[in-house]
């Protein structure tokens, strides 16, 4: 992603674990763009713990984010019932993944503005020779990396940073979100030692607000940077 005029606004939002906030951090993003004048995709390639094949929590809370039109099947081609890794879902189903129609899917969302969301880590599996990392690879895209603010964060960042430079992969951001309404002593340390130990923009952290609608708003907030200012113009 450039600040170039001709280049559309895509990110990959990946986390340093599952339920780190990553779906909203996405949601927030694609309202901000649709907000700025544009119209964004939001694409889910493989998504687990569907209650029905035919609603994925996720996507559809991204396509209502972009208030897309386009039918589940454009922006989420590989879907499972099972709440596991997509790849281990599809093991247990004795299926395969195809790689091809994830590609293809990525294909016809390419031209425009695509905020595209991984399934947990980076390495969790997506079919049984592929991670999520080999996915952001294959896209060629920046990421925004959704981390806990908290004890382990350091850590858990640090080692998600290192396996993104070992692959060239570029980082917009960090992104912290406090997960519980307990604060975390090492919270106020997080972002300044990240920012001096690693060179990375970090943004947050997203205060933990019950009320859905606040926490979007905090979210918004704080992904509010990320939006480049020529779209914030229109």
């Amino acid at each position: 992603m450039t600040d170039s005029p001709a280049e559309p606004f895509q990110i990959f939002i990946t986390g340093t674990d599952t339920s780190v906030g990553k779906t909203e951090a996405s949601c927030a993003l694609l309202s901000l763009l649709v907000d700025a004048g544009l119209r964004p995709q939001g694409f889910k390639p493989y998504e687990s713990g569907c209650p029905t094949l035919a609603t994925p929590a996720d996507t559809l809370a991204m396509r209502g984010a972009a208030r897309s039109e386009l039918p589940v099947d454009a922006l989420c081609p590989h879907r499972f019932r099972a709440p596991l890794a997509p790849g281990v879902a599809a093991r247990r189903l004795g299926q395969e993944p195809d790689w091809a129609t994830t590609l293809a899917a990525w294909e016809r969302l390419r031209p425009g503005p695509v905020v595209v969301e991984g399934a947990g880590g980076l390495f969790v599996p997506i079919d049984s020779r592929r991670d999520v990392i080999d996915l952001i690879q294959a896209l060629r895209l920046p990421v925004l990396l959704v981390a806990r603010a908290g004890l382990g964060t350091l850590n858990h960042t640090a080692l998600s940073l290192r396996a993104l430079a070992e692959r060239d992969i570029p980082v917009r951001a960090i992104l912290l979100s406090r997960s519980t309404p307990t604060r975390d002593p090492s919270e106020r340390d997080n972002r300044l030692l990240l920012e001096e130990r690693h060179g990375v923009r970090v943004l947050g952290p997203v205060s933990f607000q019950r009320d859905p609608r606040r926490r979007r708003a905090a979210f918004r907030e704080a992904l509010r940077p990320l939006v480049p200012p020529r779209a914030q113009g229109r």
